[in-house]
């Protein structure tokens, strides 16, 4: 079978699984300790610290309508470190990731928001403490270029394609749950790519570290 059609064959099958195999009814967002992004995420780790003097600009109102009905949270902040580099950080919360909830994708948002996306791809980033599959991205709108780093987490299932993210949605499904799911989102105002994201995956190495374990995965995917 062409690779492309038996993949298109497996995510229909995962669909008609979820469908109709297993019907969940227990929300993983009510075990275990809540979700509060402003509490969880350390305002200073390392080498970084929030600064407090940046003032975010007003989303597209349709966009915002958007992403107040898919989210439960949402956690803005932008840090910098003692060399004055600045890293904007995102991370949108869902306590429901069904396939009606699920999570709003940059490649969508960028371009509502006036930007052009220059490049997108798969990646994986390593840590110290583990591998994390990302989507790295550069998006532009007029002078601004913005490369970005992000994944999405289904539970505690990291996912950077909608093939894994149904993947993880199966695994919840049969154990008759209804997962959670976070958006990771950093990027940074910077002509050079490399760079940029060179210092995004030190940043979000040092922040996933300063994490508290119990929440980790729920971010990252990561246990250790």
């Amino acid at each position: 079978m062409n690779p492309a059609l038996r993949h298109v064959f497996w995510l229909m099958l995962a669909s008609a699984v979820i469908a109709v195999a297993a019907t969940p009814t227990h929300h993983l967002a009510n075990q275990g300790s809540p979700i509060n992004l402003d509490s969880m995420v350390p305002s200073q780790f390392e080498n970084w610290k929030v600064d407090d003097k940046v003032v975010y600009q007003q989303v597209n109102p349709e966009v915002k309508a958007s992403i107040d009905k898919i989210y439960t949270q949402v956690l803005n902040r932008t840090y910098v470190n003692s060399q004055g580099y600045r890293i904007m950080l995102t991370i949108p919360y869902g306590a429901n990731q069904s396939d009606g909830l699920s999570a709003h994708d940059p490649e969508g948002c960028y371009p509502a928001q006036g930007f052009h996306i220059m490049s997108k791809s798969k990646d994986i980033l390593r840590t110290s403490i583990g591998d994390i599959p990302v989507r790295r991205m550069e998006a532009s709108s007029g002078a601004r270029h913005e490369p970005i780093t992000y994944w999405f987490t289904v539970g505690s299932y990291a996912v950077n394609n909608d093939w894994d993210r149904k993947k993880a949605k199966l695994r919840y499904a049969l154990k008759g749950q209804i997962p959670d799911g976070i958006l990771f989102r950093a990027s940074s105002i910077d002509d050079d790519t490399q760079t940029a994201y060179q210092i995004q995956g030190m940043f979000i190495e040092a922040l996933v570290k300063a994490l508290p374990q119990e929440f980790r995965a729920r971010v990252s995917g990561l246990s250790y």
